[in-house]
């Protein structure tokens, strides 16, 4: 067999068209526009429709994906989505845009690593390629946050936002995308962000039985600010690499406020740091192939540029991966 590597082939992204402002917010909790941004950066975000569901997000990333760089889907032989707000417990949000996008042969497999879930996906589509056991791959990060979100809880409820983005990972007999990974999960301190489902206990500690996200924001950004450049360090010294040579930085938008002191920490330049947040909020594992794809779109991000992306959050959970932009 010839040697497999792993190439992003296509980008796509889509968000739904309902924006809700700092200003609305105002209208349902006690906050302010000048507050939200202060402490978040945030100025608005995305909700998606009653109607619309991750799978449709996903979908519409996909399709967007595929007309903009004229792909074929059928000969696709893995599908998987990277969520932490599925459509259903089963089936898997990727069987149901298997389903939409009538792909009759890829197998199908749903990712939760919440806001770290689109480089975990990443990761399993460059083994499964580079192993030899698949060809063509879709990893979409979708999340419709809003459906889990306490809109009566105005320290969670003014972050998150509802979006989507896809990438093609296909096996290329030359050159690979993906230089190195770094994964890593802490989950004695999953009580700091969570969303309840069967259990009633989180290391001892009582949940909150609403099916809400409840995030305890202080420990999480203390964890985020301590643990994710030592990380980032790891991805680079893996490669043999420094900090000079990332051409761009692209975390998960969580909060502008938690990138700046991620960047002071690492050393990495705030403007070679590209993310979504201020107008989609925090959309979980969506945000890193938005904040992609919105570089794109600016011209920003060219081919050949080093890229280190680095997603971090619920579990709690984090993925750095360094890779070289071909597309």
């Amino acid at each position: 067999m010839n040697a497999s590597f792993a190439r992003i082939t296509a980008i796509g992204s889509y968000v739904p068209n309902q924006i809700m402002t700092n200003h609305d917010l105002e209208k349902l909790v006690e906050t302010n526009d000048e507050w939200i941004v202060q402490r978040t950066g945030i100025k608005e975000r995305r909700i998606a429709a009653q109607t619309e569901s991750t799978s449709d997000l996903a979908y519409q990333a996909a399709m967007n994906l595929k007309l903009r760089y004229n792909k074929e889907f059928q000969d696709v032989d893995m599908i998987i989505i990277c969520t932490m707000s599925p459509d259903f417990k089963t089936p898997s949000t990727a069987s149901l845009v298997q389903a939409k996008l009538g792909i009759k042969h890829a197998g199908t497999i749903d990712l939760n690593a919440a806001c770290a879930g689109f480089t975990y996906g990443l990761h399993l589509a460059n083994g499964l390629i580079s192993s030899g056991l698949h060809k063509k791959i879709l990893v979409i990060g979708a999340e419709t946050l809003s459906k889990i979100t306490d809109y009566a809880d105005r320290n969670t409820c003014i972050l998150f936002g509802d979006g989507s983005g896809a990438v093609l990972v296909e096996r290329d007999e030359v050159q690979s995308d993906f230089i190195s990974f770094y994964l890593n999960s802490e989950g004695e301190k999953g009580s700091s962000l969570y969303c309840s489902n069967l259990s009633n206990q989180l290391f001892e500690n009582p949940i909150i039985h609403n099916n809400k996200i409840v995030q305890n924001g202080r420990e999480v950004y203390k964890w985020a600010v301590s643990t994710v450049p030592h990380g980032m360090k790891y991805v680079l010294a893996q490669a043999s690499m420094t900090l000079d040579q990332i051409d761009w930085f692209i975390p998960h938008s969580a909060n502008l406020r938690m990138i700046q002191s991620i960047c002071d920490k690492s050393g990495v330049p705030f403007d070679k740091t590209l993310f979504s947040l201020v107008n989609y909020g925090n959309t979980s594992s969506a945000t890193i192939p938005l904040s992609l794809d919105k570089g794109i779109s600016e011209g920003k991000i060219k081919a050949g540029d080093m890229l280190l992306l680095y997603g971090f959050g619920g579990g709690l959970t984090q993925a750095g991966l360094l890779m070289k932009w071909s597309l």
